[in-house]
């Protein structure tokens, strides 16, 4: 909890900082975000170290396998890194990238999802059956 409250300040901080730099020049805001952004991350990669374990865990002690599991986490990492490059396109003035980033991430993540989609219709054809 502290550490979201310490990014949360920090995003403030560079939000703040970033509208007095764009009217003067607005590369150097991208900039400034674009490095805010490595740096929250880079603050967070603990975090995610333990959520992975935990991922591993789950799927250790639940049984199941491995390609049913996986897919499900391609498609959260697909819609996280759609988010931020969208939201940095947007910051940047291009909605239309953002627009394209979040549609090429829509079809990512249903290639993603696609074994498990094939599982689920075999698993109906044959209660069908």
């Amino acid at each position: 909890m502290e550490l979201l409250w310490q990014i949360a300040v920090l995003c403030a901080a560079g939000a703040v900082l970033s509208l007095v730099i764009r009217q003067g020049s607005p590369v150097m805001a991208l900039v400034l975000s674009l490095g805010l952004a490595v740096l929250v991350l880079s603050a967070l990669a603990p975090s995610l170290g333990e959520l992975l374990a935990f991922f591993r865990e789950l799927e250790d002690r639940s049984g199941l396998p491995p390609a049913l599991l996986g897919p499900l986490y391609k498609t959260v990492g697909i819609a996280a890194a759609v988010r931020i490059g969208g939201d940095l396109c947007r910051d940047a003035g291009e909605s239309a990238l953002a627009s394209t980033v979040e549609a090429a991430g829509t079809v990512c993540a249903l290639l993603t999802a696609l074994p498990l989609l094939r599982e689920v219709l075999e698993m109906l054809l044959e209660l069908m059956e």
